[in-house]
């Protein structure tokens, strides 16, 4: 009879083949962990081992995996009253679909992400969701909101030198355009 490995002891290990990036194996002991937590019975453990799955599969560019992984796990979360955690799927959701060229289901779930990360206070996590956000809706040829989602994005960073850099920047397409 073999020894039941605990789920903590799978996450790390999947933790580490990830900073090593085998994302193929990651995604695989992210998947046992996930199982691993369900059945002892946490399943917010569970969901964000989906999630680290997920976010594993789009670097592996397994994308249909990696929507299938996470396509479950916002409203998991949105059930537990964890806003965060509800934003950061639906980031890893828009991840997904836009891996899979969805952009306008994309763009949503990372607009949806925005607002979630905003009321949990989770700026750099925002920041980047909003990032993601900018690069879709230029896919979209929306460059307007693009820029916009940016100077958000940018609002989110920590100051920096390259910060104020970028929001000066961010001004001039406004100004030829007319704006403020």
């Amino acid at each position: 009879m073999s020894e039941r490995v605990p789920p903590e002891k799978l996450a790390s290990e999947a933790k580490a083949a990830y900073g090593r990036e085998d994302y193929t194996e990651a995604a695989r002991l992210f998947a046992v962990a996930a199982e691993a937590f369900e059945q002892s019975g946490k399943p917010l453990d569970a969901a964000e081992m989906q999630n680290n799955r997920c976010v594993a599969l789009v670097q592996a560019k397994a994308y249909e995996e990696a929507l299938a992984a996470v396509e479950p796990t916002p409203q998991i979360f949105a059930e537990a009253g964890d806003v965060r955690r509800q934003g950061l799927a639906l980031g890893n959701l828009g991840s997904a679909l836009e891996g899979l060229h969805r952009w306008k289901e994309a763009a949503e779930a990372y607009r949806e992400a925005a607002a979630l990360l905003e009321q949990a206070g989770a700026r750099e996590a925002r920041a980047a969701v909003l990032q993601s956000l900018s690069a879709v809706q230029l896919r979209l040829n929306d460059p307007v909101e693009a820029i916009i989602a940016m100077q958000e994005a940018v609002e989110d960073q920590p100051r920096s030198l390259k910060r104020g850099l970028l929001k000066r920047l961010l001004k001039v397409p406004f100004r030829l355009l007319g704006g403020s």
